[in-house]
């Protein structure tokens, strides 16, 4: 048996991406995905870039601050910004991209009436609401696409959230890669998480990936933040000046 290689990302593919699967299993799997979120504290940098936004007086006070999410899986993350703004008497519009047919149909059957969210089957390229984007967020979605299509959603990001974008992704490191491979088995989690989440892992990056991508994709170093997030998360941040 070969020792993994942490020191580059692995092209190992996940069962997500390349498994047909029926709508029921698929929202088995994102349901056990959103107990990680949960017990891993995925949300809170998401909340604080949030709070940061809102503190350098960067939310629009005279229509809807417009989000999309990228890859959105089962919809907890934009769940999560629609509480922080109801909060905070924030004005919304919320928008779920997700190739998966049947992530926009979860991610809706869990979402209360009322909220201001959308939930959408479409590549994230081809989406151009009226009135554009003010930011562009995602979570776990980045360790799917190879180099060349980070550097291409980088770029994209760049030229489309008017206001800044926030990407939460795995570190890659051996630690975490050994804890969740036993943790989801004790757990007893789809099998999905149990074969995907270690791979995620070996997929993800390291702050010196993101460096690099990030000058391929011709955005300025210092204009991007790429920070350590507790356990294991690297969180890549990008505000434009007010």
């Amino acid at each position: 048996m070969t020792a993994l290689d942490f020191s580059r990302r692995a092209a190992t593919p996940e069962l997500m991406d390349t498994e047909v699967t029926g709508f029921e299993e698929f929202r088995a799997c994102l349901a056990d995905l959103e107990r990680v979120n949960f017990w891993t504290m995925t949300y809170r940098p998401m909340m604080r870039f949030m709070d940061r936004l809102l503190a350098a007086g960067m939310i629009p006070k005279d229509r809807p601050l417009v989000v999309v999410d990228v890859g959105s899986g089962y919809g907890g993350m934009l769940r999560r910004i629609d509480d922080w703004a109801a909060r905070r008497g924030i004005a919304v519009d919320l928008t779920g991209v997700d190739l998966n047919p049947w992530s926009a149909k979860a991610s809706a059957g869990v979402t209360p009436p009322g909220r201001s969210i959308r939930w959408i089957t479409e590549n994230a390229f081809d989406y151009r609401p009226e009135g554009g984007i003010d930011l562009i967020v995602s979570s776990q979605f980045t360790h799917h696409l190879d180099d060349d299509g980070l550097v291409t959603f980088l770029a994209w990001m760049e030229r489309t959230a008017k206001l800044g974008w926030f990407v939460n992704d795995l570190h890659r490191h051996w630690l975490p890669y050994h804890f969740f491979k036993l943790w989801s088995r004790l757990a007893g989690w789809h099998r999905f998480v149990q074969h995907d989440g270690p791979v995620s892992i070996t997929r993800s990056f390291v702050a010196a990936d993101w460096r690099n991508l990030i000058g391929r994709a011709g955005i300025a170093q210092d204009a991007v933040q790429v920070r350590w997030w507790i356990p294991f998360r690297l969180c890549v941040a990008r505000v434009r000046a007010p």
